[in-house]
């Protein structure tokens, strides 16, 4: 096995070919077989615009059940730029991204989906926004063909996660954006398994700016973020970048307290001052038994959420497991055929280990 501190410092140096800038793109694929040659034909159509970058194309299988695989291993046949790196199963999204950025080796570094809902001409003009000298390029989307119900709960909860943190995360973006090689390297120094990619950027400064565009609808199939895995991201940005939900705990807490107190001193009074009127007590007691149990059993999720967290970190598996990397070069393939996971880790120095 080759040795991975390594391999992390020679990554960290540009490549460069024929003295031309490098630009790696991180290209997640999940049950994509409808679209991702079309997808493919449009993003290569685009990069002819830019003949004085050279590019790799870095898709990331992410344990497809559909014939994926298959399409994506016959794209790098045809075309030496591509290298596919096929997930033993599927990791989720976010790890996707996380293995495609590990295994890119460019100058620059885009991130984008293969539903071409991101349109690929929008990348160039990140290349643009990089070339002028940003470090991260944001792809802002100006305008979205999705339901009213996903506009409005994105609109809501990106304003109060910028609301609740110390991060300055990104109106009305997704992953889609431009890392510059540092930029890259320092994400890859982020190693926890709950992962809000977009959040991470964000946090690490450099010079940031973005590109405003509109966003399509899928050319074929099915999202692949329903509700469930929504709002799991959602949960994963807001407990990775906030205490808020810890704070609030506390401020529950007084509140239910100060009404306790409340009661209690309206109880007495009437007691002390009005001994003659009695007055049933099984229906507040119901509404105040239901109420606080209500209150405990959101604290205890609150506070089960963080502690999942905290568990996951301390187990220290793998961030995911790589079945092979598949290239053009098939000598390059065996280099890469090892479980990145991420054999890649790092030290708080940032050198491998």
């Amino acid at each position: 096995m080759p040795d991975i501190s390594s391999r992390v410092q020679e990554s960290r140096a540009p490549r460069r070919r024929g003295g031309a800038a490098l630009v790696s793109y991180v290209l997640p694929v999940f049950n994509e077989q409808d679209g991702i040659r079309h997808f493919h034909e449009e993003l290569v159509a685009a990069l002819g615009e830019r003949p004085e970058f050279t590019f790799e194309l870095v898709y990331v299988n992410d344990g497809s059940t559909d014939d994926s695989a298959e399409v994506l291993e016959d794209i790098a046949k045809n075309d030496r730029r591509v290298r596919v790196v096929d997930f033993a199963r599927n990791f989720g999204h976010q790890m996707a991204i996380t293995a495609g950025v590990d295994e890119a080796r460019g100058d620059a570094v885009i991130v984008m989906d293969t539903d071409l809902q991101d349109p690929p001409k929008v990348s160039l003009r990140l290349i643009d926004a990089w070339r002028d000298g940003a470090e991260i390029v944001h792809a802002r989307r100006r305008s979205r063909q999705d339901t009213f119900f996903k506009r409005a709960t994105a609109h809501a909860y990106y304003r109060l996660l910028r609301s609740s943190t110390d991060v300055d995360i990104p109106l009305d973006t997704g992953d889609f954006r431009l890392m510059d090689r540092r930029a890259a390297d320092e994400l890859r120094r982020f190693r926890e398994r709950s992962r809000f990619v977009r959040g991470m950027v964000a946090s690490m400064g450099f010079r940031q700016s973005e590109v405003r565009f509109d966003r399509d609808e899928r050319f074929a199939g099915e999202t692949k973020y329903p509700l469930r895995k929504m709002a799991r991201l959602a949960v994963d940005g807001l407990t990775g970048f906030s205490t808020a939900p810890l704070r609030m705990i506390t401020k529950l807490g007084f509140a239910v307290l100060a009404l306790s107190l409340a009661g209690i001193c309206y109880a007495l009074a009437m007691k002390v001052l009005r001994p003659e009127i009695t007055v049933s007590g099984w229906t507040m007691l119901m509404v105040v038994v239901l109420f606080l149990g209500g209150v405990q059993m959101l604290s205890l999720g609150v506070l089960g959420s963080y502690i999942g967290r905290t568990y996951s970190e301390v187990q220290g598996r793998p961030l995911y497991t790589v079945r092979q990397v598949i290239s053009h070069d098939a000598k390059d393939a065996v280099e890469h055929a090892v479980p990145h996971d991420a054999e890649v880790g790092f030290d708080g120095a940032g050198h491998g280990r």
